[in-house]
């Protein structure tokens, strides 16, 4: 009677499919319950194989409060040197006047006093050395305790206020177009008020436009810190900025247009459900076009068939996002409406014989240091920056994946949470890369611009990039976490570096591993944090398996001043919010000195 009914219904919805017998039908529900009941069994497999490799695992404390456990690397006197920079990062007066005490204080104490002053305070908690053979000890001891390292070469120029905004004003603003454009979009104009990139931002170091050689220099720097990566550890990562490598003004253009080419496919394809999965026919790409004065039917045919690359007859983001694509060279003649002007403008960016000539070097030297990393075999990673530069910082990095990820991951991109569009952009990028079939690497972060990026918005008057709140940031985080979780196991060739402090993302994050059947050994996913700090995280996971990596700075005392400057302000009110950290420091010096134990030697440990 069931299969009656059941042969009826598929008449009735599709009639021209032909009748099936009895026992057509019947070998089919059994084919289909046989291949549910395979894919079952396989899962099973699965997670008793993941199971019986965690059993053989040391068992990770996930509440991390086991202070011997978390300071097993350090002497007693790092204890002791740890317990005081804390405690000195909680006084406001010592952190609001630190440049000027940094100042007085090498002019009063002389060089050699104060570099002695620093190495046993602050330099010697946050930076590893000054260069790659006085860093290897470093290194060499996170090492023993199962962690990694991130080299940062923590050296930039304290330059001020007043030449900071002139350096930027000047470099942000094209020769061709002196004037800024009616219809501009105004997330991407340089302004004075903001041309000094510092203000309000405390954790991340900027980089000021000079010249070509400058930028050459920044360069030379970058390879050295890829080349002691390379000689310091077999899985190292190094850290670069693109804002070091050519103007400035290059990356707000870029990210002007691809913005107003991701609006523009917006408006075409509407807004319902997840920007990647929306689609576009070929009728609906005619009617937009023609009604947004575009181009006549009759030549958005030709248009259509060219960025429908799959040729399944939809357009979707990927498609679209090839319109920039230089070998495509459809943007040389396809011009989009400007959304306030309403006036129709070409998608290249429009520049003086010297600055087409700088973008070129610019990218040159980005080839030239990913060349290098994976010369190397060291891992390189993009870091983030404010949002008006990130959507040409994106792009370019996924250029470069595409061409130095095909048989490893070799380049990681940032993604920073506050940003509203952080889903859309990592979930694109992931589809990108498993369409093009390379490696996917990302490193996910809060993010570091929010305070600076949401003056700038409500100030300029457009519309704000980040998240309402802390809270959304931390939801907004946790669902890309999670989703790309999900993908690593379902798709593979993706890697992902967990970038925080807070101990219930750690925890979130090994938890979904395990319900994932994500092995802590198997190079997928990794963990960051920063030298001299939260050792109480990272030492038990690189203890228990996982991979787990410490961003090391490094560079002469003198040079990285400005970035121990900024890592005061930026741990003020994290140290002041430390507790347990401190607890557990003060609880492992208390129980050295109870047991005995107050010269530790750690394993590893080299003078």
């Amino acid at each position: 009677m069931a299969a009656k009914l059941l042969r009826g219904c598929l008449r009735t919805i599709t009639p021209e499919i032909k009748p099936v017998s009895v026992q057509q039908l019947s070998k089919l529900l059994i084919r289909c319950k046989s291949s549910a009941t395979q894919l079952d069994v396989d899962v099973q497999q699965q997670r008793e194989a993941y199971e019986e490799r965690e059993q053989t695992e040391t068992v990770l404390d996930v509440n991390f409060a086991n202070a011997e456990e978390a300071y097993k690397s350090k002497t007693t006197a790092e204890l002791i040197r740890s317990i005081l920079v804390f405690k000195l990062c909680t006084f406001d007066l010592l952190v609001d006047h630190n440049k000027q005490l940094l100042k007085y204080g090498r002019k009063l104490l002389g060089k050699r006093i104060f570099e002695k002053l620093m190495t046993s305070t602050f330099y010697g908690q946050f930076v590893a050395g000054a260069d790659q053979p006085t860093i290897q000890p470093t290194i060499d001891r996170l090492h023993a305790y199962g962690v990694g390292s991130i080299l940062d070469y923590g050296v930039e120029e304290d330059i001020p206020h007043q030449q900071a905004i002139e350096a930027e004003m000047e470099s942000c603003i094209s020769k061709a177009e002196p004037e800024i454009q009616p219809g501009r979009d105004k997330r991407f104009v340089a302004y004075e008020q903001f041309g000094d990139r510092r203000d309000d931002l405390a954790s991340a170091r900027t980089f000021f436009y000079e010249d070509e050689m400058k930028c050459d220099k920044n360069m030379k720097f970058f390879l050295d810190c890829i080349d002691a990566a390379g000689e310091s550890s077999e899985d190292g990562f190094a850290a670069i900025k693109l804002t070091a490598l050519g103007r400035p003004q290059m990356l707000l253009q870029l990210s002007e247009c691809l913005t107003s080419i991701r609006k523009l496919f917006v408006k075409i394809a509407g807004t319902e459900g997840d920007l990647i999965e929306r689609k576009v026919t070929k009728e609906t790409f005619q009617a937009q076009l023609e009604k947004m004065g575009i181009m006549a039917r009759d030549k958005s045919d030709t248009w259509f068939t060219l960025i429908d690359y799959n040729k399944d007859g939809v357009i979707d983001l990927l498609d679209w996002d090839r319109l920039m694509q230089a070998d495509l060279k459809m943007s040389k003649l396809f011009r989009i409406p400007n959304m306030v002007t309403g006036e129709m403008e070409s998608l290249l960016l429009t520049l003086t014989e010297d600055e087409d000539r700088q973008m070129k070097k610019m990218i040159m030297r980005m080839n030239t240091l990913a060349e290098r990393a994976k010369e190397k075999n060291v891992r390189l990673m993009i870091d983030a920056e404010q949002s008006y530069f990130q959507p040409a910082i994106s792009r370019l990095a996924m250029e470069l994946m595409r061409k130095f990820n095909k048989t490893r991951p070799v380049i990681f991109n940032t993604y920073q949470c506050y940003l509203k569009d952080a889903y859309d952009n990592i979930t694109v990028d992931m589809s990108y890369s498993r369409n093009e079939n390379f490696y996917f690497g990302a490193k996910l972060v809060r993010g570091a611009y929010l305070d600076q990026e949401r003056k700038r918005a409500w100030e300029i008057g457009y519309s704000d990039p980040c998240c309402e709140s802390y809270e959304a940031t931390n939801q907004n985080y946790m669902m890309v976490l999670d989703t790309v979780l999900r993908q690593i196991k379902q798709y593979g060739k993706i890697n992902i570096m967990v970038a925080s402090h807070n101990e219930d993302t750690i925890k979130f994050t090994v938890q979904r591993m395990n319900d994932l059947c994500i092995g802590r050994r198997d190079q997928l996913v990794y963990f960051g944090q920063l030298l001299g700090m939260c050792d109480q995280i990272t030492y038990p996971l690189g203890q228990a398996g996982y991979g787990v990596y410490k961003y090391v700075p490094y560079g002469p005392v003198e040079e990285v001043l400005p970035y121990l400057s900024r890592r005061a302000c930026e741990n003020r009110d994290l140290m002041k919010g430390v507790g347990k950290e401190s607890r557990l420091l003060y609880d492992e010096l208390k129980r050295r000195v109870k047991t005995g134990n107050f010269f530790y030697t750690p394993f590893g440990y080299r003078k």
